[in-house]
């Protein structure tokens, strides 16, 4: 049975691409900015937040973070409640996905880690090896999400 899988960094194509090749749903944040951009009710992207939105924030993060944490708390602190599996990447290349706020990223990861659910976590690949393996343990993991079928 397909799961959604959270992908962190959360705007990166290439671990989006892998999760839906193998048959599950990507959690990404791309889907959330597609959403509010398209908004009808949302006159003028770039402006495309609601006065409600650092509210919603304020679900993961105490008012006291920076503003900044609680909007993409906004939208991250969903995907993570509706995640059934994750995929995280440490220290990666700027142009794999990048969520550009190490405090998020750190609050991201714990609340992952809370959840309890299946988690892949792996180094960004630094060589033509690295990156094989990479990908080989993606694919294992993703497969291993349907009882080891494909």
């Amino acid at each position: 049975m397909p799961k959604k899988v959270l992908i962190f960094p959360p705007n990166s194509l290439i671990l989006y691409d892998l999760v839906s090749r193998f048959g599950h749903k990507p959690l990404a944040i791309m889907s959330k900015v597609s959403e509010k951009v398209r908004t009808p009710e949302i006159d003028s992207p770039p402006m495309n937040i609601t006065f409600e939105e650092p509210r919603h924030g304020l679900k993961y993060c105490a008012v006291e973070v920076p503003s900044g944490v609680r909007g993409r708390m906004a939208l991250l602190g969903p995907l993570i409640e509706e995640a059934e599996a994750a995929i995280i990447v440490d220290d990666p290349d700027i142009a794999f996905g990048c969520s550009g706020c190490a405090r998020t990223n750190e609050l991201v990861i714990r609340m992952i880690y809370d959840r309890k659910i299946p988690v892949l976590r792996l180094r960004y690949p630094r060589s033509k090896e690295e990156a094989e393996d990479f990908v080989k343990s993606i694919v294992s993991f993703l497969k291993s999400l349907n009882g080891g079928g494909g």
